[in-house]
């Protein structure tokens, strides 16, 4: 099958210690909804993009009602001491092969960059309509769970219990046969629609960990819609148990 096409849109590029930020399609939107607003909020700046026959088969149209073929993205931007790449797109594989393919080629551009650090970023589905704050890590090695830990990150045994699908899992895996120390934040999220709001539990954390300070606004005003919505699926939710405990005339008979 014919591999994955690298598109770079700047050359010769040189990084002091860069950290990779990865923030992909998932559940609930939440790492990539983050990942976006930091590119957005830092003005970063497109380096790379990435085209797989891995993707969907489909082309995105644009306002203007141009078409564009699906891809993922590397930005760049400097926010204070750090030196931030983002890895951000449009999907992940439709194919287990695809998902191993396009993380090797993930790891050879930060291997190329001199990346030493890579945070993935996603949701856990909860399967509740209530949200919590809690962010929820898993890492390739101790000392980078002693690190995050400070940042309020919990850890939890065994947790996630079934694992982490796609790029999200691969990457944190895989990074350490090439020496990068590597983390999965996961934000806690119902995992039924996009949530804002599991996100900007999740950019916090970021913030804190990268010493910035971003304009959540956008965020905010995303969650309060969201918010809307879940407060009718939860009523929609406790009628339809209500139906289905008050009995009926002929249960009343056998109550004594």
């Amino acid at each position: 099958m014919q591999q994955s096409t690298l598109v770079r849109l700047k050359e010769n590029l040189e990084f002091k210690t860069p950290i990779l930020v990865v923030g992909l399609p998932g559940v609930g939107l939440v790492g990539k909804l983050v990942a976006e607003h930091l590119v957005d909020e830092l003005g970063a700046e497109k380096i790379v993009e990435v085209y797989s026959p891995h993707f969907p088969p489909q082309v995105l149209v644009n306002k203007d009602c141009t078409v564009r073929p699906v891809s993922n993205t590397i930005y760049y931007a400097k926010a204070k001491e750090n030196d931030i790449l983002f890895l951000v797109g449009d999907h992940q594989s439709t194919t287990s092969q695809g998902h191993y393919e396009l993380c090797s080629l993930y790891l050879d551009i930060a291997e190329e960059f001199g990346v030493k650090k890579i945070y993935t970023l996603g949701g856990y589905p909860t399967g509740k309509l209530t949200y919590e704050e809690t962010v929820l890590g898993v890492a390739n090695n101790t000392k980078m769970i002693e690190e995050i830990k400070e940042y309020g990150v919990e850890f939890r045994e065994s947790e996630p219990s079934g694992g982490i699908v796609g790029a999200s899992g691969l990457l944190v895996a895989f990074s350490k046969m090439r020496g990068i120390d590597a983390a999965c934040l996961m934000g806690m999220t119902p995992g039924y629609l996009m949530d804002p709001k599991s996100a900007q539990s999740l950019l916090k954390v970021l913030c804190k960990m990268f010493g910035i300070e971003v304009n959540m606004e956008s965020l905010e005003k995303k969650a309060e819609e969201m918010e809307s919505i879940l407060e009718k699926l939860k009523e929609k939710e406790e009628q339809q148990t209500i139906q289905e405990v008050k009995p009926t005339e002929e249960d009343l008979r056998y109550i004594g």
